[in-house]
């Protein structure tokens, strides 16, 4: 199937690993030119390389906090020059870390919500102008299953995720007319360096082994494993691609069924 992003332009925030980088592949893979952004220039660097190499194109890095407006404006402003637009965005940001409500003072929420609700909007209003010129645009907001359906503990997660649900759904509707979607994407539990360190963390609480933590999540996900970033990757390309410009403010979990809801 062609997807019909060859030669899009698309940035990927925080893809020097982990479900980020894996999205940036695949977008590279379907022919997009692709931009990269994360903190630590060290595994950006090597993401770059290796994505590179694998697709035989070209992968354009930044060292950007996406949390930092000024940084975001920066950034947007270096590929604008280079490519002249940028056509799909695909908003990603570490999880905040792990914990009950007694764990976390409000500070640590206002961290959350900096982390992936404000990074979400940053992204968002810098790129939008540029769609809206055009009238052409792929918004992608990586979420989590816990936006949907909250887990235990993930409580700054649960809050924070959730926000970004609801400023992707108000997007989606005021960016319609302009050709631009705006689609939420919640992954459910995957293989990742993420679910690795909850693992940890949950070995460290001393309710059970890294081996325990696997075999109770999977026991709830119908399909009976954890995903793979690549699986999440190919639902995002597709959200932008071509074919999918009918499909917007929808909030798509990747799950294997883990989410019990009709929607």
């Amino acid at each position: 199937m062609d997807l019909g992003i060859t030669n899009r332009v698309a940035l990927v925030a925080a893809a020097s690993k982990g479900l980020g980088k894996a999205i940036a592949l695949q977008l590279s893979k379907e022919g997009a030119k692709v931009t990269i952004c994360a903190r630590n220039k060290a595994t950006l660097d090597k993401a770059r390389n290796e994505i590179a190499a694998e697709t035989g194109r070209e992968i354009k890095a930044f060292v950007s906090d996406v949390t930092d407006s000024n940084q975001v404006h920066k950034m947007v402003d270096e590929i604008v020059g280079d490519f002249g637009t940028i056509d799909i965005l695909v908003c990603n940001a570490g999880g905040p870390p792990s914990g009950l409500v007694d764990d976390f003072t409000p500070e640590d929420y206002l961290n959350a919500v900096q982390l992936n609700l404000i990074s979400t909007v940053c992204l968002c209003y810098e790129v939008m102008p540029l769609m809206k010129k055009q009238k052409w645009g792929r918004i992608i907001n990586m979420t989590s299953v816990s936006a949907k359906q909250p887990i235990e503990t993930l409580i700054l997660s649960n809050t924070a995720r959730a926000g970004v649900l609801g400023f992707s759904k108000s997007l989606s509707n005021q960016l319609a007319p302009y050709g631009i979607t705006v689609n939420a994407v919640c992954p459910g539990y995957t293989r990742t360096e993420r679910v690795k360190s909850l693992a940890l963390s949950f070995q460290e609480s001393g309710k059970g082994t890294v081996q325990d933590f696997y075999k109770n999540i999977e026991k709830d996900i119908p399909i009976g494993r954890l995903g793979k970033p690549e699986e999440i990757a190919q639902a995002v390309t597709f959200l932008a691609s071509e074919g999918a410009g009918y499909i917007t403010g929808v909030a798509l979990q990747v799950d294997g069924g883990y989410i019990k809801a009709l929607y």
